[in-house]
């Protein structure tokens, strides 16, 4: 009896592993992976030149500005001269591409098709996260906190034909991370992770018109907005989670579990998913289809440090990538294929 339970046991425990390999294989799956041996540090954010057929990655610890090819996923060339590199805009029709770039050399204003640079954007030091409003034409970057030793930090408003200023917000916070931007409205919601709220910008006057509370969790990173839902879906990180809040009036909704080391959040809110890469070594992904609850439908296996990453639900990709940050594992891009 005894043999036959530990085998109906065994049995039970390999099914269920079957499974949960299933639902993760049903959700993404690893198609392809690029190692960059000798790369040290941190990945930060991606962009889509699809003019160009171009994937490129900030590489924020090794100063460098990685080129991929889109439809390949192969590494073609390292751009250098950067000093730490964040955010990358690239707009349809542009001869120019903005890099933001935290270091004292400036943001970096580069040409589209060569990728040398051209000329420099001064901001405030610290420049780092970035929303754009295509429709106004005005490149929102977050520039000082604690990194450059500034007790505040601040969004400012940047024309990116001219890199000329069109206003600035400042916070009483020393450390500001992701942005959302609305489309139909001026409203601009930004973590503010030091106070642990989410503050609101009116977007036409550069006011903050609100600041809420984000009561679950702390760390407050990363903002995807459904606009349509009037939900936004926070991720913090102490402890990983995704926390939904309405849009409207800043209350808490629902929360789930998220991975840990979360440096950034991905959203189809045509199929109701919502992707969180962890550098813990997994992506979460989250079913959003009902407003009220958020639900953790699969959890991925990325590899460790694998915690930014860009949804292309057109072509039904998702790129990923692996950060050896202070360990000696190595430098990776992974390319996943949606359902």
């Amino acid at each position: 009896m005894k043999k036959i339970f530990a085998g109906a046991l065994m049995l039970t425990a390999a099914t269920l592993a079957t499974s949960a390999a299933a639902q993760s294989n049903a959700q993404l799956k690893l198609v392809k992976t690029v190692e960059l041996p000798g790369y040290t540090g941190d990945f930060d954010h991606f962009a889509i030149d699809r003019q160009r057929g171009r994937i490129l990655v900030a590489a924020e610890d090794h100063a460098t500005l990685e080129i991929f090819d889109l439809k390949t996923g192969n590494h073609l060339k390292t751009i250098a001269g950067f000093g730490a590199p964040h955010t990358v805009l690239v707009r349809p029709n542009s001869p120019n591409i903005l890099v933001t770039d935290s270091g004292k050399e400036m943001t970096a204003v580069l040409d589209a098709a060569t990728y040398e640079k051209k000329g420099t954007v001064t901001l405030t030091p610290g420049a780092d996260s970035a929303g754009y409003d295509a429709v106004a034409n005005v490149w929102y970057v977050v520039t000082g906190g604690k990194d450059v030793d500034m007790k505040t930090a601040e969004i400012e408003a940047i024309n990116p034909d001219t890199g000329k200023k069109l206003g600035e917000v400042v916070f009483d916070d020393n450390h500001v991370e992701a942005m959302a931007l609305e489309k139909n409205g001026d409203r601009l919601f930004i973590n503010l992770a030091q106070t642990n709220k989410l503050a609101v910008v009116n977007r036409k006057t550069m006011k903050e018109i609100a600041e809420w509370a984000v009561l679950p969790a702390k760390a407050n990173a990363m903002v995807a907005f459904d606009e349509g839902a009037k939900r936004l879906y926070v991720v913090c990180r102490d402890p990983g989670m995704v926390v939904v809040m309405n849009s409207d009036t800043g209350a808490v909704v629902s929360k789930a579990p998220a991975p840990l080391r979360a440096d950034e959040v991905m959203m189809d809110a045509t199929t109701h998913r919502l992707y969180v890469p962890g550098g813990e070594g997994y992506i979460g992904i989250y079913d959003t289809s009902d407003p009220q609850q958020v639900k953790m439908i699969a959890k991925v296996p990325s590899a460790p440090g694998a915690k930014t990453g860009i949804l292309l639900p057109d072509m039904k990709k998702m790129f990923v990538a692996a950060s050896p940050g202070e360990t000696k594992n190595v430098a990776k891009i992974m390319t996943y294929q949606l359902p």
